[in-house]
């Protein structure tokens, strides 16, 4: 079949690179024109397309009931499964569903902005480079694009947010933050117990959570989604990531058995939301706690959103095994290092697994 006006449009990668981020139109804006054909920056090499014959059907990450969070049991199986996993889904866990509803509508409400009215807060025309409208994850360092927009809001304080963020989400977001907080407090107080940190001070707690991020993500309808990915391999460098995804799916979390290439499906539980162990906390645990590779394949017949939670050190603390980990003569696995320097490291290259983590590596 002969390719359409659309299609041959964009035959030259200036002009793609000119629509979708010099103009703000994104790959939501690509999807919208009804492409029959992926063009040739979004498409994959072989290896990190994901073959389904690697997929593990009967696989699933932990399930863990909140409801009764102070039982010693509940405790237990969050620690396993960040030991074992590097990934779990909570219920139960006290965020109103209205809440997670909320802020899903939000998402959806700042991507049908028209393109000039996102562009405002663009890498070029942003007031903060605390809030950042983008597309893929990299485009200057990829060779391959990402298929997914995204708007990040780093949090300062609720006043810059109310001065900066964007009207049509910005209650929204920060209703979903201020609720998941209680939860994260209560799962990190958990992980730590299993490490022997009795006591979570100041240090400790800007060490675990001084910082955080929100991104809202849009992966549109992708002609040709098997060619290329929503997100591409790689593991967060956060403490803990606490995810909202929608109803429609397409998170794959790399499995722990076989041989090494397995990967399982995330599926969508209604009020859920999922946590993932991210770098920072691997090297506080000195390994005892998995950051786990992860993917999000393109979809091509449904819009996806998530709202994912980066709950992250200070940029100014310097990162490295606890104390208390190391206590009984564990040998440390990994040096201290400027959390600041090992988040630079991750955005200056594109997804590549799990090779961040060598940075920090004695």
């Amino acid at each position: 079949m002969a390719p359409t006006i659309e299609d041959r449009q964009f035959t030259d990668s200036s002009t793609l690179i000119n629509f979708v981020i010099n103009r703000g139109n994104g790959v939501k804006g690509l999807s919208e024109m009804g492409l029959k054909a992926l063009p040739k920056p979004y498409i994959q090499p072989l290896e990190e397309r994901l073959c389904m014959t690697k997929f593990v059907p009967q696989q699933s990450i932990p399930i863990i009931d909140m409801s009764h969070w102070k039982n010693p049991r509940v405790a237990s199986a969050v620690c396993d499964a960040a030991e074992k996993w590097g990934f779990f889904q909570i219920v139960n866990h006290d965020v109103p569903i209205e809440v997670l509803n909320n802020v899903k509508d939000a998402t959806y409400r700042f991507f049908d902005l028209p393109a000039d009215q996102k562009n405002k807060y663009s890498k070029e025309n942003s007031a903060s480079s605390n809030v950042r409208f983008g597309t893929s994850f990299s485009p200057e360092t990829e060779k391959s694009l990402e298929w997914k927009d995204y708007l990040s809001l780093f949090f300062v304080s609720e006043e810059e947010a109310s001065i900066l963020w964007p009207p049509v989400c910005r209650e929204q977001v920060l209703d979903y933050i201020r609720r998941t907080k209680v939860v994260i407090k209560k799962l990190l107080q958990m992980l730590m117990d299993g490490l022997n940190v009795k006591e979570i001070d100041e240090t400790k707690r800007s060490l675990l959570m001084g910082s955080m991020r929100t991104n809202l993500n849009y992966y549109p309808i992708c002609p040709d989604p098997e060619l290329t990915v929503g997100v591409g391999r790689h593991s967060d460098v956060s403490t803990l990531t606490i995810l909202l995804q929608d109803e429609i799916g397409g998170l794959y979390v790399r499995g722990n058995q076989g041989d090494g290439d397995n990967w399982i499906h995330v599926p969508p539980i209604k009020g859920s939301l999922v946590i993932n162990v991210g770098d920072a906390l691997q090297i506080l645990s000195n390994s005892r706690y998995k950051s786990v590779e992860h993917r999000v394949i393109a979809n091509g017949t449904k819009n996806r959103i998530s709202v994912p939670i980066f709950v992250n050190p200070k940029p100014t603390d310097i990162i490295g095994p606890l104390v208390e980990v190391l206590q009984n003569g564990e040998k440390p696995i990994y040096k201290q290092v400027l959390y600041s320097d090992y988040v630079k490291h991750f955005f200056r290259k594109a997804h590549d697994g799990k090779k961040t983590v060598e940075f920090a590596e004695i």
